[in-house]
């Protein structure tokens, strides 16, 4: 079965974009994108949502909820109508018991949703936080996967070596969210909520190619699994 994967896009100049590497990384594991359209209509929503079987957040600007410290001169705000159109969606598929996978600042988003919290600048606020942004220097470095994760299963490995592409940061998880990955200076790089539903990853799998293949693979099985009905 094809699993419909709804994806968020950013805005900017009064239009909607998308990297391709998004869907070319949902098609690569088997799955059908479906850009979703940015709205302040909950009937646009509700009338889409019968169309998707789950929700790919993609990296975007800044977080604006549940900060704990300014936001860095470098970082553009979120427009309103994206975190409007973002919120909606997310919280219609969380309601609906779609899985959602977000990424960067769409992992940030999940979490501050949940009431976590986020350092505006990770490197400004967090003692010993290494350089996590390109547009600082950073490059890569590696992530543990805790041994109970999601993540950890489906990449089958203790230890990932990452893209780095955030100035901020999760501070606090937000309800129902576990830590399934930290980088070696302690910063959060994974979540996942309790209901199985929910993931989050700071860095960007849709630029690492087969490493994280299989990444996208168990989460529209999971896609799938969510879409089988309970008496099947």
């Amino acid at each position: 079965m094809a699993a419909h994967i709804g994806i968020t896009t950013s805005h900017a100049d009064g239009a909607q974009r998308l990297d391709r590497r998004y869907t070319t990384a949902i098609e690569d594991a088997g799955g059908v994108p479906m850009p979703v359209p940015l709205t302040e209509s909950d009937r646009t929503v509700e009338a889409t949502l019968g169309c998707i079987d789950g929700l790919v957040v993609p990296g975007g600007p800044a977080v604006t909820e549940g900060l704990t410290g300014p936001l860095p001169e470098e970082l553009d705000a979120l427009s309103p109508l994206r975190a409007t159109s973002d919120r909606r969606w997310i919280e219609a598929c969380a309601q609906a018991g779609r899985p959602i996978l977000g990424i960067c600042y769409g992992m940030q988003r999940l979490n501050a949703l949940a009431g976590g919290t986020i350092y505006g600048d990770v490197e400004a606020e967090r003692d010993g936080a290494q350089t996590h942004s390109q547009k600082r220097g950073g490059t890569t470095h590696s992530v543990s996967l805790q041994p109970s994760s999601h993540l950890r299963r489906w990449l089958s490995t203790e230890t990932l070596t990452v893209n780095t592409r955030h100035l901020q940061a999760i501070a606090t998880v937000g309800k129902g969210f576990s830590v399934a990955a930290t980088a070696p200076d302690g910063v959060v790089e994974a979540i996942e909520h309790e209901n199985g539903r929910l993931f989050g990853v700071q860095f960007h799998p849709e630029r690492m190619g087969s490493v994280t293949h299989p990444l996208f693979q168990s989460f529209l099985d999971r896609v799938r699994g969510a879409s089988v009905p309970s008496s099947a």
